[in-house]
């Protein structure tokens, strides 16, 4: 089968078609005929020889797809040949074909197409697992979402405002902040005009907020601490702006706040199938009534997965950027 490999760590173009073994299907996996792909920043970092793939994940990127169950492990009773269906992986979502388990897979909601719908499994699993499971974010509070039009960003604003959480978000122009608040968010605020942390002293009164979803990391968070309503959460789920940040520990103990830093791809199985079970009970209801949706920037084919790569390196993209492979 096609799958996008990466010989040798680089830019967008390190990134090739090859013919590679067919998966064959575990005792509790499925083989998904892989419709499309979504494009993520960890697919970025695997690329680049900064993030590899967990044991036994395949050695390409692609972290969740859409597609068709075309075959069964022989201990799978939850699925059938012929499900339409939305999976999150370890790894190989940039293929014809992937193995996966059996409990990270999802019924394709009603209300989104097919190719579509790869845009979902990572973004909501992400913002479920730590908004709502780890930082406990329940209705009546305040959540600061950064990078409020990346796929992750998108779904974090129209979740928490479905669920009764005023949202504020950050986006870097003033037409990506226009979309922040179209999706939900109280207020979108412009970082490149704007300090956000005197943005949200003004809109919440001086209280801050409750939870801080940062995928910005590096000097973010010290901003972050000062921008915690007492008792807040922050939750660090990247470091785009670097691995290295100094806080002030004291301002941090005089609110109770707590900095959480998590990822996904390589949880425990176990706590990977409770965070789809969770998505599944919680979530899949608001996407398939449309209060929560995938918004998409591009759509590319798997021959030109480069051109995607570039394109969520540029910054530019308001949504998810996906691979078309059938």
């Amino acid at each position: 089968m096609r799958a996008i490999t990466v010989p040798t760590p680089g830019g967008p173009d390190a990134l090739t078609l090859s013919e590679v073994e067919e998966p064959v299907a575990g005792p509790h996996e499925v083989i998904i005929d892989v419709a499309a792909a979504g494009v993520n920043r960890a697919d970025v970092a695997q690329r680049e020889g900064k993030y590899p793939p967990p044991a036994g994940a395949p050695a390409w990127p692609g972290l969740e797809v859409s597609g068709t169950v075309v075959a069964l492990g022989a201990s799978v009773t939850a699925w059938k040949v012929g499900d339409y269906v939305v999976a999150l992986l370890p790894g190989g979502g940039y293929a014809d074909r992937v193995a996966v388990d059996e409990g990270l897979v999802l019924p394709m909601p009603r209300r989104v197409d097919l190719v579509e719908a790869a845009g979902l499994p990572e973004a909501v699993a992400t913002v479920w697992s730590n908004l709502f499971m780890s930082a406990e974010l329940r209705g009546g509070e305040t959540l600061l979402v950064h990078g409020g039009t990346s796929g992750v960003g998108t779904i974090a604003i129209q979740l928490a405002a479905a669920l009764g959480v005023t949202v504020y978000a950050t986006a870097g122009s003033p037409e990506k902040v226009a979309v922040t608040e179209q999706l939900g968010a109280t207020k979108g605020i412009n970082y490149r005009e704007t300090d956000f942390v005197e943005a949200i002293r003004e809109a919440t009164d001086g209280r801050g907020v409750d939870v801080i979803l940062d995928m910005v990391g590096g000097d973010y968070l010290a901003r972050d601490v000062v921008a915690l309503a007492p008792g807040g959460r922050i939750m660090v789920i990247a470091a785009q702006g670097g691995n290295d940040a100094t806080i002030n520990v004291g301002r941090l103990m005089q609110k109770r706040g707590r900095i959480w830093g998590t990822t996904l791809r390589a949880r425990p199985l176990d706590e990977r199938r409770a965070i789809i079970a969770q998505v599944r009970e919680h979530v899949w209801p608001l996407v398939e009534s449309g209060k929560v949706r995938p918004l998409l920037d591009t759509v590319e084919t798997l021959d030109f997965a480069h051109r995607a790569h570039r394109r969520m390196e540029s910054g530019g993209h308001v949504g998810k950027i996906l691979l078309a492979v059938r």
